[in-house]
């Protein structure tokens, strides 16, 4: 049985960690591995989900497949010189993850609600990641709805790239940029007593 103190010990970790979580936009090698990786997002597809429908399917890319994509892009760019620029965006991390939404039909849980579980899912992902010492940024990516893009990736009629989560290893003496905190009180609001 859990104790107060322990179950205190292990809010105060996980509250820490997403305040402390911070985008990491300098990325070099490593970046996890596939078993790591499949270690992770087991862990993220945790995230809320209104009858764990999963409307969402990752795409790893690595190695030489980072560049083709890159190319893929880049045929999108209307003038060369942004090609070469939005092929170079596609090598500033190690690893890139293609987040792919894939709305299902269902007659309860709307598209908004899968939309919200996908985001989610990549969120705790992009925590659980910090938490272990790599770093990630979400990006939209350059021309995420190209034909090239979406044929490269096979991504399918019905579905949507979200862009990329760019992971590997923070870049040494690149420290957490601070964040302050955010004055939230006018983002809340009270219906009901609140005198209890």
């Amino acid at each position: 049985m859990t104790t107060v103190p322990a179950a205190r010990a292990a809010t105060d970790a996980v509250e820490t960690a997403i305040r402390s979580r911070r985008s990491t936009i300098r990325l070099t090698d490593p970046a996890p591995g596939p078993d790591e990786l499949l270690d992770l997002l087991a862990a993220a597809a945790t995230a809320p989900d209104h009858g764990q429908l999963r409307p969402w399917r990752l795409i790893a890319i690595f190695g030489d497949a980072r560049a083709r994509l890159g190319e893929a892009a880049a045929e999108a760019a209307p003038t060369s010189d942004l090609a070469e620029r939005v092929a170079a965006k596609h090598l500033r991390a190690p690893l890139m993850l293609a987040v792919i939404f894939q709305p299902r039909g269902h007659p309860t849980i709307p598209r908004w609600e899968q939309l919200a579980a996908t985001s989610a899912m990549a969120t705790t992902l992009l925590l659980l990641l910090d938490a272990r010492g790599w770093g990630g940024v979400w990006f939209g990516g350059p021309y995420p709805d190209a034909p090239q893009v979406r044929k490269h990736l096979g991504i399918g009629d019905g579905e949507q790239l979200l862009g990329y989560l760019y992971v590997g290893t923070p870049v040494p003496g690149d420290g957490p940029r601070p964040r302050p905190t955010a004055d939230v009180r006018c983002k809340l609001t009270w219906l009901g007593d609140t005198s209890r």
